[in-house]
């Protein structure tokens, strides 16, 4: 149903915004939100008000924020199968009309990509964080970068893994539950492999994400993969 809905994106002359990355600056973010603030609230204690609160909103079905009564255009969307990745947010916030036909929002909408991007990062603060491994939508990306097939045939030793895995296990719980930060229990191995190369050589934005992988050898990352693979969730 996503990808029928990118496609509808598309053939609307969307396509800048479909590639749109996440790597806003949050903290500007906050300051460009106060023009929303007037019917969306976002944070602890955050609740309905002339629109629905903003809280968990990516990878959430549009329409379906719990107690809070939506137009007959958002319903007529959402049963269409829209969902707020990070790139129909972003095509919504550049003009809600042309996303929802009929929508009661009165905002203008964001012509700005940058000003686009940086609210984006803000909002994303209160959803689940998805730049950690394994990575989730909003700001997943493609394992199909350029790659060293030497590094994947490194045969990793679990045991050694287990005795690396502390500082990765401050933040991902070893029971496989999510908590805010995804589990990476019995990842795949070539999956994990490839993403922390890819934290470590910059080419997928995460700050933490790229200091932990910097300081990891070639063989210490097979073996974190090796002992995350072989967890039973």
């Amino acid at each position: 149903m996503r990808r029928i809905f990118l496609t509808t994106l598309l053939s609307l002359g969307f396509a800048s915004q479909v590639t749109a990355e996440a790597g806003g600056n949050a903290e500007r973010g906050e300051a460009l939100f106060r023009q929303c603030a007037g019917c969306h609230q976002v944070g602890e204690g955050a609740e309905h008000r002339i629109g629905p609160s903003l809280n968990g909103v990516f990878d959430r079905s549009a329409g379906a924020a719990e107690g809070f009564r939506y137009s007959n255009a958002m319903e007529r969307t959402a049963t269409g199968g829209l969902v707020w990745t990070y790139e129909s947010l972003d095509t919504f916030i550049e003009n809600p009309r042309n996303l929802v036909s009929g929508t009661r929002m009165s905002f203008r909408g964001i012509a700005n990509q940058k000003d686009r991007d940086d609210l984006l990062a803000y909002l994303r603060l209160f959803s689940a964080s998805p730049a950690n491994i394994p990575e989730a939508a909003p700001t997943a990306k493609g394992l199909d970068h350029d790659f060293d097939p030497e590094i994947l045939a490194i045969s990793g030793d679990p045991a050694y893994g287990e005795y690396l895995s502390n500082e990765c296990t401050t933040c991902h719980l070893l029971s496989g539950n999510d908590n805010g930060i995804p589990s990476i229990t019995n990842w795949p191995v070539e999956d994990f492999v490839i993403a922390l190369h890819a934290y470590k050589n910059a080419k997928r934005l995460h700050p933490v994400m790229q200091m932990m992988a910097g300081r990891l050898s070639n063989e210490e990352i097979a073996a974190l993969a090796a002992y995350f693979k072989s967890l039973d969730q």
